[in-house]
């Protein structure tokens, strides 16, 4: 099961959560050419590995577990998935 961020964090952007990925699930990063057109982050659920260390760095409490989305923001489940088969 992968972790999903979600609504709150369109806007902030915060890249703490990239810096404790220990497997570089968490795009885009500041200096990747898409960082400043994204409204938000986006965990890979083929990379994620569940480890969650993504969770408690996150500022704005955007990132819960697939299965622990709250119903109101399901559709980011999508919206993650949709933006690394873009890639």
């Amino acid at each position: 099961m992968a972790h999903v961020i979600t609504e709150p964090c369109i806007g902030t952007k915060q890249t703490a959560c990239c810096d404790v990925c220990p497997v570089d699930c968490i795009h885009p990063k500041k200096d990747e050419p898409d960082f400043a057109g994204a409204t938000q982050l986006y965990i890979d659920a083929n990379t994620c590995i569940d480890c969650g260390l993504c969770v408690d760095e996150c500022p704005v409490k955007a990132i819960f577990p697939q299965d622990n989305v709250p119903a109101e923001w399901h559709k980011y489940i999508q919206i993650n998935a949709d933006y690394f088969a873009k890639k």
